[in-house]
Formats: C-alpha cells, structure tokens, sequence
C-alpha cells in the first residue's frame, strides 16, 4: 500500500461492492472519504480485492463493524478484533467504529439489538470496550443505536451512552438519524438529546434515510433517501461541532452513484455553510 493518506474529512459515502465499478470509473471529486465494513471486505482478493485497493489509494478508508457485540453475553471474539486490526495496519486506516448494542447470544443474531440501561451494563460494556482498545491501540468509536423496544432501564439512553463513554474512554459516532427515529419512537427532542451527549468526544457523524411504518413508529432501514427534519438536525449538528466529517449511508434499495452523490453534496453544501463558505478542514484528528 502507498504512505498513509490523510484522516478523514468532509463528506463520505458508505462502500458497496456495487458501487465499487462506478467509483473507480468516476472518482467523485465530491467524496472525501469512504467508509466499510471489515467483516465483508476481509479475506477478500480477486477483482473485488484489487478494486478495493485502488480505492484505498484515492481515498481515506474508514471501518464501521457489524458483529463486535460489545454489549452481549458471549465472550469477545479477539480473533476478529485482530483481523480488524491486521487490516487496519494494511489499509493504514487509523478509525474503527461499531455499534453500542448487542448482536450475538451463544451465536449471531444477525440484527443489532439494545443492551439495558442499567449501571451494571455501563460496567460490563465499558470493560469490554476497554479491552478491544488494549488489541487496537487506539480508542474504540461507538455509535449511537436505533431501537424499538428496551428489556430494562434504570439510566436513559443519554445517560447510558455518557456513562459508558466515561468510563471506557471510548469516541462517538453520532448518528444523526438514529437520534431522529428514536425521537419519534419514544417521544423525546432530538436537539435536546443531541447537545445530552458526549459531544466533545464525537469523531464522526452518519446521516441516512429510514422507513416511515406508521406516524409514531419510523424504521432505521438505511434504504431511503434522507428526509428534511434530518437533515434539520444534522445542520444542528453542524451548529455545536463544527463541519466534523459526515458519512452518508445507504445499505440496500441503492440508486446510481450520481443519485447517491446528490445527497452527498447536500452533506458538503451544509458543511460549507457551517465554515462560512469552502470546503471544511476539520480532520477526524482536529482542526488542520
């Protein structure tokens, strides 16, 4: 691989081994950088390995895991953590997030499922959390979760989310959607949720479209282009933190690349506002 390229910046996209053809024919210059699962991409040679290492050369890589399980019952799995870390040292990638839940109990689930708000929660995530950090040697980045029912709670989502960060030293992603479908699935502001949080300690930002089931029930599919109030909250975002870099998922329902980059230059057209005009030079790192 070449010497590292810089941290992320700007406005992202979420790689799909469909859109690697039409990224690698393109090369928006809108994209900043892209961000991947591990799980799907590791162990992967042929035409798909050889196109994702193209890539690599273009563009800061980000990982965004899928089965770490931070919050289950069953012990770490260390070999994936690992192999996370050797493709890490390949890619010279310098950021690996995943998700505040659970999603493996004697076995994957396959689903990302909420872990109980509770104090002796906070204790055993944040345990776990720091013992992938000693394997990383960097801290852990956590997004906050979507959720539709919650076994036990003696901490609010807020607080929950505050406490682990605390006491594991772990980053955030935040998750502007996520933020927006809870709202309305359990009745809360999302601006008054969103400045609860361990704002100093966001790395990076996710924005996204979800599945409207009913009035009071929205789905996080990630399969719909991103409505007005998130990108409402987004510019809010923006508004606290500064233009941090922001990457725009879309998992399944995919449109051409160029539909795609519509939204991303909504992302870069916001930031812009938020800097006054240009392209933002917030790092992952800081302010460069």
């Amino acid at each position: 691989m070449p010497s590292a390229l810089p941290e992320i910046r700007g406005a992202g996209l979420g790689l799909r081994r469909a859109l690697l053809g039409p990224l690698l024919s393109q090369q928006p210059a809108q994209i900043d950088f892209l961000e991947l699962a591990p799980e799907n991409w590791i162990g992967v040679g042929g035409r798909m390995g050889r196109g994702l290492r193209e890539l690599a050369r273009r563009y800061p890589l980000a990982f965004h895991g899928l089965s770490l399980d931070i919050g289950g019952p069953d012990p770490l799995d260390m070999d994936l953590v690992a192999a996370v870390r050797a493709f890490m040292d390949e890619f010279q990638v310098t950021l690996y997030s995943e998700h505040l839940t659970y999603c493996a109990a004697e076995g994957h689930l396959y689903d990302l499922l909420p872990i109980p708000f509770t104090e002796e929660a906070v204790r055993y995530v944040a345990d776990r959390v720091r013992q992938v950090q000693d394997a990383l040697g960097q801290p852990l980045v956590l997004e906050n979760a979507s959720y539709y029912a919650q076994a036990h709670r003696d901490l609010g989502e807020s607080e929950f989310i505050n406490a682990v960060a605390a006491e594991s030293g772990c980053e955030l992603l935040l998750d502007v959607n996520n933020i927006y479908v809870n709202s309305i699935n359990h009745g809360y502001d999302p601006v008054d949720f969103m400045e609860s949080l361990p704002l100093d300690q966001v790395r990076y930002l996710h924005v996204a479209g979800h599945y409207d089931e009913a009035p009071d029930l929205k789905v996080d599919t990630h399969g719909a282009d991103v409505i007005d109030p998130v990108w409402q909250l987004l510019a809010h975002a923006y508004a606290l933190l500064g233009p941090v870099p922001t990457l725009l998922e879309r998992d399944f329902n995919l449109p051409p690349l160029e539909t795609l980059l519509l939204e991303v230059d909504e992302v870069v057209r916001r930031q812009a506002l938020a800097t006054g005009g240009g392209r933002p030079a917030r790092t992952a790192g800081g302010v460069s």
